[in-house]
């Protein structure tokens, strides 16, 4: 007899759920497979503590792009100040102050937090609604009374206990 795994792994496999084929489709593939990056060559990427990578921002330059690269060859006083930024875009994206500058990232982050804490305490509320049963009735206040009352009159732990605060004679809490 079959176990109850090998059971589903036959009917799932039947059904192309775990074939190759199925799992491209379920995950939207369409049969193209998206290439990957060789990581062992050197890439860009903006770092605060590494900020000079390894290669330029843009490694395909277009003509003007690559007019620009020649005329840096030259002297530099000749470039005006739009084509030195023109040029260090192309090496960088950013600029190490706009590395630092600050997102705001932190309202999104507080933002779900907040939503997560709400539906928390929704569903807090919902529980002690639908889900808890209601309190039992030694938790009223008047059985706490009787319950007072019962252990006083028992005299419980009448040395250094709950009844030695209480005052027999004056019928009354000892002050």
């Amino acid at each position: 007899m079959l176990s109850l795994p090998s059971l589903r792994v036959g009917i799932l496999t039947g059904r192309r759920v775990l074939a190759a084929a199925g799992v491209r489709a379920a995950h939207g593939h369409g049969g193209h497979v998206a290439a990957q990056e060789d990581l062992s060559v050197p890439m860009y990427y903006d770092k605060r503590s590494y900020p000079l990578p390894d290669v330029p921002f843009c490694k395909e330059l277009d003509t003007s792009q690559n007019a620009l690269k020649e005329k840096e060859k030259g002297s530099w006083k000749q470039l005006s100040n739009e084509e030195k930024v023109a040029l260090y875009r192309l090496k960088f994206h950013q600029s190490y102050a706009e590395m630092n500058r600050p997102s705001s990232e932190w309202k999104t982050v507080l933002g779900g937090i907040f939503f997560f804490i709400g539906f928390t305490g929704l569903i807090v509320w919902w529980q002690r609604v639908h889900v808890f049963p209601p309190k039992p009735h030694t938790l009223t206040d008047e059985w706490k009374a009787k319950q007072i009352k019962r252990m006083l009159d028992m005299r419980t732990n009448p040395v250094d206990g709950f009844s030695s605060k209480w005052d027999y004679d004056k019928n009354e809490w000892k002050k």
